[in-house]
């Protein structure tokens, strides 16, 4: 596995002109950028990633469509269409991603994991099927749609193994409750 380094900000997000290790990024809760992708189809379906089982954080829980960090040099929207090639084998154009705002998060997931990061938080509608995506096995272990009602259900019951990205999911649901859930 290639090195992957980031570019550190500073608390209100921009780049202090460092790069570090991922690891140690994460070691020492340095802030740092992400891209959070949002796929939804005409139907209303979201797609859910089950994470693999070799994940450093959150193994096997379901979550976002397509995620990852920004690696040194990257621009938000870049890293998104590299993101989406890299996990989902999907070629999608810039103009297809609807940049929604940025997140600001922080979770610490034990003493030697700390994950201070702002996330780009991104909506992609497209019709493609599973079958027109091939997974990142190193990454995903499962990829399904649900339906938008299902969906809701899930993030109102608190399902055990979906990851809550509780703002995420209200600015989901502010957008699309009049298109899909009647």
């Amino acid at each position: 596995m290639n090195k992957e380094y980031f570019d550190i900000l500073d608390e209100n997000g921009n780049k202090i002109g460092k790069t570090k290790l991922r690891s140690e990024v994460h070691r020492d809760g340095d802030w740092h950028k992400a891209i959070h992708i949002w796929i939804i189809n005409d139907n209303g379906d979201i797609l859910l990633q089950r994470r693999c089982a070799t994940k450093d954080s959150n193994p096997n829980m379901l979550d976002i469509s397509c995620a990852g960090h920004l690696t040194a040099g990257d621009d938000s929207l870049s890293g998104a269409i590299r993101e989406l090639k890299e996990e989902l084998n999907l070629d999608i154009p810039q103009k297809d991603l609807q940049f929604i705002k940025t997140l600001k998060r922080s979770s610490k997931y034990t003493e030697t994991f700390i994950n201070n990061e702002f996330d780009d938080l991104y909506i992609l509608r497209t019709n493609k099927s599973i079958d027109e995506m091939k997974f990142q096995e190193e990454e995903i272990s499962e990829l399904f749609f649900v339906p938008y009602k299902k969906f809701k259900e899930m993030v109102e019951n608190k399902q055990p193994d979906l990851l809550m990205h509780t703002e995420e999911f209200k600015i989901l649901f502010d957008m699309f409750d009049k298109e899909f859930d009647n």
